[in-house]
């Protein structure tokens, strides 16, 4: 059973900063794509930012130059700076990742952490 596990969420000001950061359970499985999506109160869950296994990124148009994801492949590891924080970036935070299992990739999702930016 492989789990992801986040932490770094939690409450900040507009204009502040955290970092998230997620950790497969297990580190002899190989990982591919890694993201960070979000979901607000009433709101579809929507994608963040996501970084392949070569290190390519991608982001979503609204966090485009305050945000930035990255990835420890030794430690089975993705963060998600977050600087500038908006009010409107309140929502829960799902860490996402797919893994190479006896030659089949599976698809898992952490179990959310909660960003709230007050004005």
């Amino acid at each position: 059973q492989v789990q992801l596990v986040e932490s770094g969420g939690g409450l900040v000001q507009a204009g502040g900063s955290l970092r998230l950061s997620c950790a497969a359970s297990r580190i002899d499985f190989r990982l591919g794509a890694m993201g960070w999506y979000r979901q607000a109160p009433g709101k579809q869950r929507d994608l963040v930012a996501i970084i392949t296994g070569n290190s390519n990124t991608n982001y979503q148009d609204s966090v485009k130059g305050r945000f930035t994801i990255s990835r420890d492949n030794a430690k089975n590891m993705v963060h998600l700076q977050m600087n500038s924080l908006k009010p409107e970036d309140t929502a829960v935070y799902y860490c996402h990742a797919n893994l190479l299992i006896a030659d089949t990739w599976y698809s898992y999702w952490g179990q959310g952490t909660q960003v709230t930016v007050s004005s």
